[in-house]
């Protein structure tokens, strides 16, 4: 997509109707633990495994590189949410501020990477449920949950924010706890199963040191070291930008998104770092083969059985989660779609509690059919639909940046939101009266671009991602295929 098909003089706010209609009900409590619940899923508790086993102990640089490029993606997005809290945050600020046809790739592309990701969740809910119950079908707990959760969406973003809270609070409690139990492993010099002694220096010590593989290099397996790591790290934080998505329906978004934004730093060091840090230090990272997750193997090491039960749990509550929160970001982005004129009118319609029910009932449905093919074709679900929602992430990021150099051009040229307190001011005044400002935001943005392109180009050296790269090429092909279709029809 060219950026230069920005409009030349400050858009309207009437362009891009949205009423303000949508309860402003979450609470800052909502909105803080709704962030933190966005980064820490089934990717840390399962899908760490891939990662350390590619980088070794410098697998905690790369969540901390990974780790500051998301928290500016978030920044830049908070920056204008801050200003323009409205539903559907991604798809509204591309078509205020970029053009029509960027809101309209931005919305459906995020849209359908929740489609997918939710698919995912819910084909593997039945695992979890399994572990206490195997005479369930798979397909039954599907549906369970599916309904559940829907039900949920229906009855009041309020308790959208309250689900979620709990739902993270459970996520945050086990890895807290994890954390916990591996530092009193290591102070009271307990015994492991491994009879290696746990420490820090084991991360230096053990396997190669902390750099066994390199920043890259070539094994039977394929490419590994530090930056093929990076892939997997960036997928795993996918879920963080759900903050800007909630500022439309946030009580006091200028202090609540600016605060759960900064937030994001501490997450990332306590929760990816301190966590996988300490599991290292107790359980060598070389004996990390991802057959168990490395939350029970730090458990199992000590003796302590129980944590498989345990972690089953938690990841089950997390699967919730990630379709709790699947399912909201969609229904605001079909809302807003709606709004600009890239959907269908109907998904525009709110009932009485301020929940667009088409847009949780539409995306409820497609996500359905979406599990059907995951039970049915489940070599063509995860080989080609899943690579559609890894390469969807990075596209989505990419239009974040964009869609905030083209908010800072609107800005100075004097076209800030009406209800803004940037509105009738212009040039280096309104730049400066930005309240919430994305850091050296004149460079910021091309630093995080050329990080993601990277990331895109070290995709192409793994075979289970190259095909996400070509999947990506073909995906926005077709979005913009159709837009020019739904254009042709007006």
């Amino acid at each position: 997509m060219s950026t230069t098909d920005a409009p030349k003089k400050p858009r309207e706010t009437d362009d891009v109707p949205v009423p303000a209609t949508l309860r402003k009900s979450l609470k800052n409590r909502h909105i803080q633990l709704i962030a933190l619940g966005g980064a820490i899923g089934t990717g840390l508790f399962y899908g760490s495994s891939e990662s350390i086993a590619l980088a070794g102990p410098s697998i905690l640089l790369a969540y901390l590189i990974g780790g500051f490029a998301i928290f500016m993606i978030v920044r830049a997005l908070s920056e204008m949410s801050v200003e323009d809290p409205k539903a559907g945050a991604f798809s509204y600020y591309a078509t205020r501020y970029w053009s029509k046809r960027a809101g309209f790739i931005s919305g459906w592309n995020y849209w359908f990477n929740y489609i997918l990701v939710s698919m995912v969740e819910l084909a593997v809910v039945g695992s979890f449920v399994n572990y206490w119950f195997p005479a369930i079908p798979t397909w039954v707990s599907a549906a369970v949950f599916l309904v559940l959760i829907t039900a949920a969406n229906l009855l009041g973003v309020s308790k959208f924010g309250e689900f979620e809270f709990w739902f993270a609070i459970i996520k945050i409690v086990a890895v807290i706890a994890m954390i916990i139990g591996g530092l009193a492993v290591i102070i009271f010099a307990l015994p492991t199963a491994s009879g290696i002694k746990a420490s820090f220096a084991n991360w230096f010590t053990v396997g190669g040191g902390f750099f066994p593989n390199g920043l890259m290099g070539h094994t039977d397996n394929g490419w590994t070291g530090l930056l093929m790591a990076l892939v997997v790290v960036m997928f795993s934080f996918g879920g963080t930008e759900l903050i800007g998505i909630t500022a439309g329906e946030t009580e006091d978004p200028k202090t609540t998104i600016p605060r759960a934004t900064n937030d994001i730093i501490w997450r990332i060091l306590v929760f990816y770092i301190g966590a996988l840090g300490v599991i290292m230090a107790v359980v060598p990272w070389n004996t990390i083969d991802g057959k168990s997750s490395p939350f029970v193997q730090i458990f199992d090491s000590v003796g302590i059985h129980a944590a498989a039960g345990i972690l089953n749990f938690v990841c089950l509550t997390a699967v919730m989660s990630v379709y709790n929160s699947g399912l909201y970001a969609n229904s605001r982005v079909l809302y807003s779609l709606a709004k600009q004129g890239n959907a269908p009118a109907y998904l525009g319609k709110l009932n009485s509690k301020g929940v667009p029910v088409a847009g949780v009932l539409t995306s409820a449905v497609i996500t359905a059919i979406a599990v059907v093919v995951v039970f049915v074709w489940p070599e063509f679900a995860f080989n080609y639909l899943m690579s559609i929602a890894t390469i969807a992430g990075i596209i989505n990021w990419t239009m974040i940046m964009f869609t905030e150099m083209k908010f800072r051009k609107v800005v100075e040229a004097g076209g800030a939101p009406e209800d803004s307190d940037l509105a009738g001011k212009s040039g280096q005044e309104a730049l400066d009266a930005i309240h919430f400002k994305l850091p050296f935001a004149k460079v910021t943005p091309w630093v995080v671009l050329v990080f993601l392109a990277l990331v895109v180009v070290l995709m192409c050296f793994s075979a289970s991602y190259r095909i996400a790269v070509i999947a990506g090429v073909i995906w926005l092909a077709i979005l913009f295929v159709a837009y020019q279709i739904t254009q042709a029809k007006k």
